[in-house]
């Protein structure tokens, strides 16, 4: 039975190799290959973190939290990339890998419930959560075998594989009963696959009823409309759509209850909107394009539109329209 659960471990290499290049990939993008985490450059990873917003699960106020709060946000982006940093290399070298299968799992759990919503054509960042789970879970049974440094350290009678937390944090055999072993394994795995199957079913509908996918057309959810004097001011937060794209806003327009045009901005007037009409919440910016207002994914801002034509319309009923540069638009009544 040792020579079996040995065994595991050099039969998971291949895992291990390309969950490791995996977390370590992102380390290295964000820092060698392009600097990810100046909140000034574009490809902020602050800003994509943002995009997790609108439909997480469970984590949200604490994603609004760091949103909101930008010194905070970029501390916690730098922990977060040399987390994924060291857990994927000492992953890939097999080095205290129970340890880092936990930072995997944990690492898998946060994608899985901070974006698994995003993915326009196969579900990919549910697939990415869901997968690193699984895999993390089963490094920790099995630990690292031969071609690792565990192995080395436990070769070479290093001090350290001498002590009881070890095999707990390194590998070798698990000091658990067979017994108990075996349910351990039949009860995670059970675990992970409700996850799996819950989050499909939250984030897409795929175990029952229609199917669904918000990384695909964009949405805009309009509140609190207000005509105060010569200004209209609203909030717009996009809540779903490509994530990398922005929704490209093209038309405000104020109606009356008879649907006769009160107040119309096209296309030109925003993409030269001033600063100063715009407020963000996030870190992730609606900001005039060169042909459209332009909101990315997981934005919210309150706009305040000065015209002077507000300031005599009388009390009554009017309907906001924005409309996006697909043609799809959102309305929204006001009551003077």
């Amino acid at each position: 039975m040792k020579n079996i659960k040995n065994d595991a471990g050099l039969l998971a290499l291949a895992l291990r190799l390309v969950v490791g290049w995996t977390y370590f990939s992102a380390f290295w993008r964000r820092t060698a290959l392009a600097n990810k985490l100046d909140p000034e450059a574009a490809g902020y990873i602050g800003e994509k973190f943002n995009a997790f917003l609108p439909n997480a699960l469970g984590i949200k106020p604490l994603i609004q939290y760091l949103v909101e709060n930008p010194d905070a946000l970029w501390i916690n982006m730098v922990i977060f990339t040399i987390i994924e940093g060291v857990v994927g290399l000492f992953i890939m070298f097999g080095l205290f890998t129970r340890i880092m299968s936990i930072g995997v799992f944990g690492l898998a759990m946060g994608i899985l419930l901070g974006s698994g919503w995003i993915g326009t054509t196969c579900l990919d960042e549910w697939q990415i959560g869901v997968l690193g789970i699984a895999t993390g879970f089963v490094l920790f049974l099995t630990g690292s075998g031969k071609y690792s440094v565990d192995n080395y350290l436990v070769k070479n009678n290093n001090t350290i594989t001498q002590t009881k937390w070890f095999a707990w944090f390194g590998s070798g055999l698990i000091p658990i009963k067979e017994s108990v072993f075996s349910k351990v394994v039949l009860f995670g795995s059970l675990f992970i696959l409700g996850m799996t199957l819950m989050t499909n079913q939250v984030f897409h509908g795929g175990l029952w009823g229609a199917l669904h996918n918000k990384s695909v057309k964009p949405k805009l959810e309009i509140t609190e409309g207000k005509i105060v004097n010569n200004i209209l001011s609203f909030d717009i937060f996009r809540t779903e759509g490509v994530d990398v794209y922005g929704a490209w806003v093209i038309g405000i327009e104020l109606f009356d209850d008879k649907k006769s045009s009160i107040l119309e901005y096209t296309q030109d007037d925003l993409a030269i909107l001033k600063d100063k009409s715009i407020s963000n919440y996030y870190v992730a910016k609606i900001k005039p394009g060169k042909h459209s207002l332009i909101v990315p994914l997981g934005a919210k801002a309150k706009l305040n539109l000065n015209n002077e034509v507000l300031a005599t319309l009388p009390n009554g009923t009017y309907t906001l329209k924005i409309t996006d540069i697909s043609g799809a638009f959102w309305e929204y009544k006001i009551v003077k």
